[in-house]
């Protein structure tokens, strides 16, 4: 039997995808490994949204080499259709794969036996990527990642996905309604909803022929006892109606993530974003309003070209006025073919370093005061199933992180505690009574 591992940078759509790559393998008699293991065929999905993701793209191609020298590495992903060039040119690459191909390996490779032609590339223009590729994560029986929708036709400055993605497309409700059906029969507990520009479901075959809304009303009326959590969504399409039927919903949790990239409306309109910070912090008020307890996360980009120092302390102060509980930072970085390249003034490294530090320490305070603002509340916990030193950890309702002594009664159900004690500032972890 060969043996197929499998390694996934970036997002949570990623994962999804990987997942259903796995099962084809699986279906055609391969056994899945981890990726430390020696393997026959290692696949890497990769992402591209910084220079640091695509380096990683490099190291992890040695690691498998590492492994099993002998073995036959195909590489898929953003950078696979944005460079399969320089993708080829890694040592140790044999096949690689776009946005299109990806799922169809099979039609272009009978066997993994490497021949004269040891650097293949299956890889179209993305204009050519118009299909929807239905995906869900299966790793894990507590949680489902379950992609929606993929693609962006937004054109951000900064931003490459579009590029690598191609434009926005979704499943169709029906094709939703069955993979929720799948998820469920395997016995797990919370889907996130997942896409690249999830607030934008509902494009099929260029044409609009539903809303995230009306996805949200479907799962709000299912009869499961599984919970959905939105992975992610633009503030321009994150709209009251949608906040007000999460707020009354008893299937979708109080957790929202909402991009921001900037607190200065001049560096949105040269980022090229669709809202400003008045509709930003409108979006956030209503979200308090209906739904005090929830936990609420923020993108944010550092260093963008022409930021200056001005107006990195109004987006530091913009954020720390908002009553939202924590950080993903990103310090700005050049990619290819991105109009942002365009724009005069760049800062330099050392400079978005220091600002992205600051940011950090900022989400850090954030989260432990949210986190402790928590303790002798209620809240109903998904127990992941790893061991970790005698103790099991999972997530609450509102993404809070909580550990208790390993009980494998509690493992993928959904339980009500009292959260009794922060355990460190550091891990942000709730001890449970």
């Amino acid at each position: 039997m060969l043996k197929v591992a499998f390694h996934t940078l970036g997002c949570k759509l990623n994962f999804s995808e990987t997942s259903t790559l796995a099962q084809q393998f699986k279906k055609r008699g391969f056994l899945q490994v981890s990726f430390q293991e020696a393997a026959d065929v290692y696949v890497i999905n990769t992402c591209s949204v910084t220079e640091q993701a695509d380096k990683k793209c490099r190291k992890i191609v040695q690691d498998a080499k590492k492994a099993a020298p002998h073995s036959y590495v195909i590489v898929v992903g953003c950078y696979a259709q944005l460079k399969p060039k320089e993708v080829t040119e890694i040592p140790g690459v044999n096949a690689v794969f776009g946005a299109k191909e990806k799922f169809q390996i099979w039609q272009y490779l009978s066997d993994f036996r490497k021949t004269t032609c040891t650097h293949q590339i299956f890889r179209s223009d993305i204009h050519q990527t118009t299909d929807f590729y239905s995906t869900f994560s299966t790793e894990s029986r507590t949680r489902a990642f379950l992609k929606i929708q993929d693609g962006c036709s937004y054109r951000c400055s900064f931003c490459t996905i579009p590029m690598a993605r191609g434009k926005s497309r979704s499943a169709s409700l029906a094709q939703v309604s069955k993979d929720i059906e799948k998820i469920r029969q395997a016995d797990t507990k919370e889907i996130v909803l997942s896409g690249i520009n999830l607030g934008d479901y509902g494009i099929i075959e260029g044409k609009r022929s539903s809303s995230f809304y009306e996805v949200l009303q479907y799962i709000d009326g299912l009869n499961t006892d599984q919970r959905f959590r939105i992975s992610s969504i633009e503030p321009n399409l994150l709209t009251d109606e949608i906040i007000a039927l999460a707020a009354s919903s008893e299937k979708i949790v109080p957790h929202w993530h909402i991009p921001l990239q900037s607190g200065s409306d001049k560096i949105l309109r040269l980022m090229r974003r669709r809202y400003n910070t008045d509709l930003y912090r409108k979006r956030i008020a209503k979200i308090r309003e209906l739904m005090p307890s929830a936990c609420i996360g923020v993108d944010v980009i550092v260093g963008f070209p022409s930021e200056l120092e001005e107006d990195f302390i109004q987006t530091y102060n913009f954020l720390n006025s908002l009553d939202i509980n924590y950080l993903h930072v990103f310090t700005y970085s050049e990619r290819e073919n991105t109009t942002a390249l365009d724009i005069q003034n760049s800062v330099p490294m050392s400079v978005r370093k220091e600002r992205s530090k600051r940011l950090r320490q900022l989400s850090a305070e954030k989260k432990e005061h949210f986190y402790r603002s928590q303790i002798n509340q209620v809240g109903e916990v998904l127990f992941e199933r790893e061991n970790k030193d005698g103790y099991m950890y999972g997530w609450s309702e509102n993404y809070i992180r909580v550990r208790q002594v390993y009980d494998a009664s509690k493992v993928n159900q959904l339980t009500t505690f009292r959260y009794s004690d922060l355990e460190s500032s550091r891990s942000c972890d709730l001890f449970l009574v």
